[in-house]
């Protein structure tokens, strides 16, 4: 199409030339003729002036006919003017009266009788009423004459009065050649004017179609391909996909796609910054572009998500083989010229035929195989698995579910009591979130938090547990504070200050009352941003708790970078102190540190008096576990039912706890009720907590 478009603007430019050329070459010869015209009048008006005023006895011979031999002499000597080869002269009646060939005969011969313009009456008509005429003429083979003249007729006049017509024959052939010439230089000098203009536009509408080729190229490419890695996009990879089906439903080929996600390029993006994480891009499609082999197709379907069209496909070893190649060039690290990062990626695969039949689920299977790969570890390999589509559907509908739930208000806070160190008196509670489902009862928190937290939907959740338990706490003793569980996700929000604020104000609790609890593994990014947004809240008098201290990832310039009120050993030390001294030792350094910075320490998952009484001889300010109190309503308080029961809102008077051990298992009593024996199967049953 552009070739056909280059040649036929070619022929267009071309004929425009031809076209000026010839047009040029008209305006020119009419010009010429213009210019012998004027010449030849010109010249014949100069040689009747002079001859009516030189020649003798001219009107005698105009008017009678009659040549004296002073007009004969005079006359033969006007044949040799100028141009003038030859000349006639006519009356006013118009009648030839001297032809300048008869004055060769002897003088008195008759004329040669004709009419002006050889019977064309309207240049006769036009001479004789006084105007000039001029025929500009060639010679044929036949004539005697110049090969170019002019016949020009023009009055003759003495003192203002007509006495005829003369015929002036002017040779104009070296004129006319000079014209010629002329007109010509001019000619070759436009022609090349022309050509230069015409090889200049032709360039510049080369130049513009080869700009367009490139566009539209460009355009092209562009529908095809990410700009960022090189590879194809997603729209060209389904095309491919689809060619591949049809392919196979002719008895072609089985083949698979192969699902990539680089592991940690968030982080990557986090902290070095978008170009940083579009140079891992590049490198990443270079890389898999130089795994695949011929007729095989990469693509970046988006953000750091890529997808490989494997085919030849005869087993799943041949895709397992590529995946592990894929797995192991990912794991190099990436130069980024200052520094190199690592990001990995993990792989997910399904092939056609055996996974899948159309081309939308079989890419929709590769993603739940890269899906299972991220959840089993990261940076390894999976197969599309039946099962865990049957989980992730069951997971789409319970995240419909939650989004319900929290619109319908489905959701219950329960509280765990937690206690000084003597276990009885009471210093608040902690919030613990409980789903009501309308059908599958109550449900604890391991079972939707990390779903909210994944779609997003944590957020109105936990705007629904920091109001909500400020509402609640603030109908209870001064005395007594409440603490709520943050997510990651709540954390990074720019408003989380003014949220909290805001609960403070519509309950009315004291900002000292609510205690914020947060996990070390939350601090680990934007470090900036949570060190301002703790700042805030520890201004506004909130205080802050660094909940399951000590497990994974325990750094101890958290400690002193961010304003911590409390730190809470995480169960997994309670469980094992006073049974393992080294754990013992590494409480109570904890402890220790955190006196020594002026925080106090809660210990959670206490069950059994021993661990009590071990956290008390080691100065621990806070407990709290089974033992003391399970979770419960709002209404089932410890302090509410302790005031029901004692007459008296006083919630310090909860007894020492009165153990009574028995063969089997072991029971206790607070104050003096006696509470189902819960044995060691109490921390067997421990689940998380954490909002």
């Amino acid at each position: 199409m552009k070739n056909k478009t280059i040649w036929i603007s070619g022929v267009t430019i071309f004929t425009c030339i031809v076209l000026a050329v010839a047009v040029m070459a008209g305006v020119m010869r009419y010009s010429s003729m213009q210019l012998l015209e004027r010449d030849a009048e010109q010249t014949a008006i100069f040689w009747a002036e002079f001859a009516s005023s030189s020649v003798p006895d001219l009107d005698v011979l105009l008017t009678e006919g009659e040549l004296t031999d002073d007009a004969h002499i005079q006359l033969k000597r006007f044949r040799q003017v100028e141009e003038v080869f030859r000349f006639k002269m006519f009356n006013r009646e118009g009648h030839t009266m001297l032809v300048s060939d008869d004055l060769d005969n002897p003088a008195g011969a008759e004329p040669t009788v004709s009419n002006i313009g050889h019977g064309n009456t309207k240049v006769r008509n036009l001479v004789l009423n006084g105007q000039n005429v001029v025929l500009l003429k060639r010679a044929e083979d036949n004539q005697q004459r110049p090969p170019i003249y002019s016949e020009a007729y023009v009055p003759l006049k003495r003192d203002g009065q007509m006495l005829g017509v003369v015929e002036v024959y002017v040779n104009q052939t070296e004129r006319a050649a000079l014209i010629s010439r002329a007109f010509n230089v001019v000619a070759g000098a436009m022609f090349i004017l022309l050509s230069m203009f015409g090889l200049i536009g032709g360039s510049v509408l080369l130049r513009r179609i080869k700009a367009e080729r490139r566009a539209d190229e460009r355009v092209r490419y562009l529908a095809y391909h990410d700009v960022l890695s090189g590879l194809m996009n997603r729209s060209s990879f389904n095309e491919a996909l689809n060619e591949a089906a049809q392919s196979y439903q002719s008895g072609g080929p089985s083949f698979s796609v192969l699902c990539v996600d680089l592991d940690h390029f968030k982080s990557v993006n986090d902290a070095l910054g978008h170009a940083a994480g579009d140079e891992v891009l590049r490198q990443t499609g270079e890389r898999l572009r130089s795994l695949i082999r011929h007729g095989d197709l990469a693509a970046r379907l988006g953000g750091d998500e890529f997808a490989i069209l494997q085919t030849g496909v005869h087993s799943p070893e041949d895709v397992s083989t590529l995946a592990q190649r894929i797995i192991e060039v990912l794991a190099i690290s990436f130069d980024l010229g200052n520094e190199a990062v690592q990001c990995r990626g993990s792989v997910g695969a399904a092939i056609f035929g055996t996974d899948a039949t159309t081309t939308d689920v079989l890419l929709h299977k590769a993603a739940l195989a890269l899906y299972r790969s991220k959840l089993f570890g990261r940076g390894i390999f999976s197969f599309y698995d039946e099962k865990l589509d049957k989980e992730l559907a069951e997971r789409s509908i319970l995240t419909g579910e939650l989004r319900k739930a929290i619109d319908e208000e489905q959701f219950k806070l329960f509280y765990q009591p937690q206690f000084a160190s003597d276990g009885t008196t009471l210093k608040g509670y902690e919030a613990l979130l409980r789903w009501v489902h309308p059908t599958l009862g109550l449900q604890m928190p391991d079972k939707f938090i990390p779903l909210a937290e994944e779609t997003g939907l944590i957020v109105p959740l936990g705007k629904w547990v920091l109001h909500t338990a400020c509402a609640q706490a603030a109908s209870w003793p001064e005395e007594l504070s409440v603490a709520v569980n943050l997510s990651a996700v709540q954390l990074r929000q720019q408003d989380l200050v003014e949220d909290v604020a805001r609960a403070l104000d519509v309950s009315g609790l004291s900002a000292y009352r609510l205690e914020l609890e947060i996990t070390e593994s939350m601090l680990m990014s934007n470090t900036t941003q949570i060190t301002q947004t703790l700042g805030r809240l520890s201004a506004m008098g909130v205080r802050i708790a660094m909940d399951d201290f000590g497990t994974g990832y325990s750094s101890m310039a958290y400690l002193w970078r961010f304003p911590f009120d409390k730190l809470k050993i995480d169960r997994a030390f309670t469980e094992s102190i006073a049974v393992d001294s080294k754990v013992d030792a590494v409480v109570k350094s904890i402890i220790s540190l955190a006196h020594s910075l002026q925080m106090q320490v809660n210990a959670e998952g206490i069950e059994t008096m021993d661990q009590l009484e071990a956290l008390r001889s080691l100065e621990c300010d806070e407990v709290q576990g089974y033992m003391l109190g399970r979770p419960v309503p709002e209404d089932q308080l410890v302090h509410k039912r302790e005031s029901k029961d004692a007459g008296s809102s006083s919630i310090t008077a909860i007894k020492p706890f009165d153990v009574r051990f028995s063969k089997d298992d072991y029971a206790f009593v607070v104050g003096q009720k006696r509470c189902p024996a819960q044995g060691r199967a109490i921390a067997s049953d421990a689940v998380s907590e954490r909002t």
